[in-house]
């Protein structure tokens, strides 16, 4: 059996490559060519983590921790050669003027030099600051720098004369600013340290959780495996004696005990749809299912035998947010399950245990609470056998229920949740409760 993978691959965003400018380059320039790097993993790694997240605790969360660190590549200098002859030329006139002791050949060479090795240097540095230093790290150097020079200008220019023996400490000064610098350039490296070290665990925490979905879904895979083989006979017809029906409760008890709340609406659906949760009509003498004569198995609710009872299996369990879409929970107990936001459309509830559910936010499209009439139907009763025909002991407990926000609810269930959840929860169905009677009495 292959293994239901939820999670969906993405490629990474094609980095487009910059437009080239019209314009014609002077005698120095450089082009520069910056690549967006992903740290740490692939950008096709971390979207596939976050997709195989299913459950909805975990999907908010982590979504929001996903960061990534852009690095630029180093700047290409490129120089016309005109250029650089030029300033070789400079610079050869100052070697000249220094071997044979010429000033004004040495001052020439020297001038020229500075200034093409200048022109040269500086769009090379201004991309190093650019790329390296933040706006506000830019500032911050250019405010110390300007504070320096303000005091050596207020030290110099100051009217009055200065008794340099108290002024000598300066330099002192100058050395504690220059260690408390040092200490926060430390500070800062260290910041950024754990700033990366924080990024990194995200992501090893993203690639745990995706290990561990994989994980479940083999272990939930294995599970409809054995249970296949466990209830079906080699021609594969329904052969579940009453061990194997045993053990294939304990084993879904289990395993729903072990598995979030995706894991334990997919075990449903497939119990559901394979008609392992549904009462069939057994032989009187070998108790095995009987076939309906059109291609399944006869549902008999009175006296039929499941091949899994739930029972307790489910009461205070999460399964809120999940796909309940056309499973038969009945005779169920789920006391105090969440429920919210579930897709329960076509869901069959009918004598379900909702004592304090949470359904707020289903959705309750086409969801059967009970059998039979709507002015016959009540909940179940622990005294009394139901009775199919009428409705009567047939609907779900849906007392202190809580059916905020609820959508598509029938109007039928409109008034049967009005009738019997309760005078509190009564406030809490969608269409209000004016009018209808409260045959709960409390």
């Amino acid at each position: 059996m292959s293994i239901e993978s939820n999670s969906n691959s993405s490629q990474p965003p094609s980095l487009q490559p910059p437009s080239e400018d019209k314009w014609q380059p002077d005698e120095f320039e450089i082009a520069i060519n910056k690549s967006q790097l992903p740290n740490g993993l692939t950008a096709q790694q971390v979207n596939s983590a976050i997709a195989s997240v299913q459950s909805q605790e975990n999907t908010h969360a982590l979504q929001q921790a996903r960061s990534s660190f852009n690095i630029s590549s180093s700047p290409e200098l490129q120089v016309k050669p005109r250029a650089l002859l030029i300033t070789f030329i400079a610079t050869l006139v100052t070697a000249i003027g220094i071997v044979t002791n010429q000033p004004i050949l040495g001052i020439t060479g020297t001038v020229a030099t500075l200034f093409l090795s200048v022109l040269i240097i500086f769009p090379w540095l201004r991309v190093v600051i650019t790329d390296f230093l933040t706006p506000k790290q830019r500032a911050l150097i250019i405010a110390f720098l300007g504070v320096t020079v303000a005091v050596a200008g207020l030290v110099k220019f100051i009217p009055g004369k200065i008794d340099w023996d108290i002024s000598g400490t300066l330099a002192d000064w100058f050395g504690a600013l220059g260690q408390i610098l040092i200490a926060v350039i430390a500070v800062y490296i260290a910041w950024r340290q754990y700033v990366i070290s924080k990024d990194l665990t995200i992501q090893q925490n993203l690639l745990t959780i995706q290990q561990n979905n994989i994980t479940q879904q083999q272990t939930i895979d294995t599970y409809f495996q054995g249970i296949s083989d466990l209830v079906l006979d080699e021609e594969g017809l329904l052969e579940d004696w009453p061990q194997e029906r045993l053990l294939a409760e304990g084993r879904t008890a289990a395993i729903l005990s072990s598995v979030d709340a995706v894991g334990k609406a997919k075990i449903l659906r497939f119990l559901s749809r394979s008609k392992l949760l549904t009462p069939l009509q057994r032989d009187g003498h070998l108790g095995r299912a009987i076939l309906d004569g059109s291609g399944g198995y006869a549902v008999d609710l009175v006296s039929g035998v499941r091949v899994i009872d739930l029972g307790v299996m489910l009461a205070g369990a999460n399964l809120s947010g999940t796909d309940l879409r056309w499973t038969d929970l009945s005779e169920a107990n789920l006391v105090r399950v969440n429920l919210s936001n579930c897709d329960l459309v076509k869901a069959n509830l009918c004598r379900v245990i909702l004592y304090e559910a949470d359904l707020s936010g289903a959705d309750l499209n086409g969801t059967k609470l009970f059998y039979g009439s709507l002015e016959a139907a009540s909940p179940r009763s622990r005294l009394h056998p139901p009775n199919y025909n009428t409705g009567e002991r047939t609907g779900a407990v849906v007392e202190n229920a809580d059916f905020t926000n609820v959508i598509r609810m029938s109007e039928t269930n409109r008034h049967y949740c009005c009738k019997w959840c309760g005078e509190e929860n009564r406030k809490t169905i969608p269409g209000g409760c004016e009018g209808i009677e409260n045959k709960l009495g409390r």
